[in-house]
């Protein structure tokens, strides 16, 4: 690409990325659903919940009932190795009925006990690219079983489905939102293409392939090029279309 491709003197700023997720929702979903999950499971002393979208689920949300937890969910995401890591890895309930007679996760052991836990149990849900885990912790030995088939099960399924529909619908509100600005925008692009039909002596279609190469190399909306370009009329643009007019 031409050392001056970002020079174009249309005076736009670069477009700042929009996050993906909704942050904040999820962790006060995730905050409510640890708690729920204590107050309904016999013997547990705490517990933790992680949602992710795929990638590092150490990037993803995380709640806990008790700060102390916190550093028992960042030594796993450190060692790649614990209840949760291998939930995640395999799809099924992961966890210790007695931690002193455990040897596995020996980070995740020695934090636990040196913490008081002796047992801990993971159980993960998956919605499409979206994975919740939830893990419930108690001071003394505790079957994992009797947890898969305790009210935390079912609380984890149900969050999960919330979770994940909660975000289509945040997804669909950003489509439809995406789709009312490509109509606000269309008279406005097709104003700009007609400067450059007239600039370059081209046809609309390689008007409008020019201007999205543009806002492709400068990272800028095309609507906002446009509305520069208009604001211009063309003037003192010439070679900087041309110079894009050139780039592969």
């Amino acid at each position: 690409m031409p050392d001056r491709c970002d020079a174009i003197p249309l005076g736009i700023a670069p477009a700042q990325p929009e996050p993906a997720l909704d942050a904040a929702s999820s962790a006060r979903g995730l905050a409510r659903l640890a708690e729920q999950v204590v107050r309904c499971t016999p013997g547990c002393c705490g517990a933790t919940a992680t949602a992710h979208t795929g990638g590092d689920p150490a990037e993803g949300t995380t709640a806990v009932t008790h700060p102390d937890l916190s550093a028992l969910v960042a030594v796993q995401w450190e060692d790649g190795d614990g209840p949760v890591p291998q939930a995640l890895r395999t799809g099924r309930p992961a966890g210790s009925d007695d931690l002193l007679l455990d040897d596995r996760w020996p980070g995740y052991r020695a934090r636990a006990l040196d913490m008081g836990l002796r047992s801990s149990a993971t159980l993960p849900y998956r919605r499409g690219d979206l994975t919740l885990t939830v893990t419930v912790h108690g001071f003394r030995p505790h079957p994992l079983e009797e947890t898969v088939h305790c009210p935390a099960a079912l609380l984890g399924d149900l969050a999960a489905t919330g979770l994940a529909r909660d975000r289509r619908y945040r997804e669909a509100l950003a489509e439809v939102e995406q789709l009312e600005g490509a109509l606000r925008s269309r008279p406005v692009v097709d104003q700009a293409c007609g400067i450059v039909m007239y600039v370059l002596g081209c046809d609309a279609e390689e008007a409008f392939a020019l201007l999205r190469r543009i806002s492709q190399h400068t990272n800028r909306k095309l609507s906002d090029l446009a509305r520069a370009l208009v604001r211009t009329r063309g003037h003192g643009i010439e070679q900087e279309l041309q110079r894009f007019r050139e780039v592969p």
